[in-house]
């Protein structure tokens, strides 16, 4: 099988696990991957055996500290089918020229707007309309987390309205430099926040408003997400409902927070910890007068992973059918 080359510019947070991710398929894998700096991250994509491209002007630098670099960016570019963009947020808008020139597909992470790539995805919502594009934007991992869990309850039983807050981690683990030390942050103060937008980016029907706090934790995210529904139903049938879907997880065995859950995901053998999955408290489950009710909790880190790697495919023409595409990558990955 010929494997589409997909690069993934930007080895961080996202990029290393989508990386990874890559290389778990039979059907794509990955040419190189880009750093900006000789770092640890660099030096350990080295060790995975990851051919790494460097900015032209700090090629020296990664030949001074023992991490070859084999070339420019560009020039990883132009040896790609699709590039996935992983750098940090508002970055990517200046590398859509570099791609453009390259004639390559590209995707975009959550940090950067909807207009720049004009079509916002998740796999179980929109897979289809993303076969053959060029541009991509793979929504951020609230969004992600939302669209995941409304768009199965409006299918079966229709939303009316959706009401989200969000408790939001500061910043992340390996993050030394950002984040509140002793506080509660309204992120941001004026309200709504962006995320009830950003899910309407993938499905402008749900009429969602959103408020969010940034508090002193590196582990997760947690939503309190609040649905008015048009159908008559019971909790059971809400717990049905997201039970079938394979990216939502029922935390259990007496998992009360994020640490736990963390630790979970430490005792199962998840690479990195990850758990791509949201983390639904069934027991949080709530129905009464068509007002749904439930808390859920996000990985930030790596939430996103297993979209990237089925809008890849959709863009790539690889697979047709949605759920072919979440069953290969999630078998893949482990998930």
């Amino acid at each position: 099988m010929v494997k589409a080359k997909i690069a993934v510019n930007g080895y961080g947070t996202i990029g290393k696990r989508v990386a990874d991710a890559i290389q778990a398929q039979d059907d794509i894998e990955v040419i190189g991957v880009s750093k900006t700096r000789p770092n640890y991250e660099a030096a350990i994509a080295h060790q995975l055996g990851y051919d790494i491209y460097a900015p032209a002007a700090n090629l020296g630098a990664f030949e001074k500290a023992g991490i070859p670099a084999i070339g420019t960016i560009e020039e990883m570019v132009e040896k790609a089918d699709l590039v996935v963009d992983c750098t940090p947020g508002g970055v990517g808008e200046s590398n859509k020229s570099v791609y453009e020139k390259a004639g390559v597909k590209a995707i975009w992470q959550g940090g950067e707007s909807h207009s720049l790539a004009g079509f916002s995805f998740n796999a179980a919502c929109n897979y289809e309309q993303a076969l053959g594009r060029d541009l991509v934007r793979v929504v951020s991992c609230n969004t992600t987390a939302l669209c995941r869990v409304i768009s199965p309850i409006d299918k079966e039983l229709g939303v009316k309205n959706v009401r989200v807050v969000l408790v939001r981690r500061a910043a992340d683990p390996n993050d030394a430099k950002k984040g509140p030390i002793n506080a509660i942050v309204p992120d941001p103060i004026k309200l709504p926040s962006h995320h009830g937008p950003d899910v309407k980016s993938v499905l402008p029907q749900i009429n969602i408003t959103s408020a969010a706090l940034k508090i002193p934790t590196t582990l997760m995210h947690v939503h309190t997400v609040n649905m008015e529904i048009n159908t008559d139903c019971t909790a059971e049938d809400v717990k049905n409902i997201l039970d079938s879907q394979s990216r939502i997880f029922f935390v259990g065995q007496g998992i009360s927070s994020t640490a736990e859950i963390m630790e979970f995901a430490r005792d199962i053998g998840r690479p990195r910890n990850d758990m791509w999955e949201n983390c639904i408290w069934p027991e949080s489950i709530t129905v009464h007068e068509k007002e749904l009710y439930f808390f859920q909790a996000v990985h930030q880190e790596s939430i996103v992973v297993p979209e990237n790697i089925d809008a890849i495919r959709a863009m790539m023409e690889l697979e047709s059918d949605a759920a072919k595409s979440i069953e290969k990558t999630n078998k893949a990955i482990g998930l």
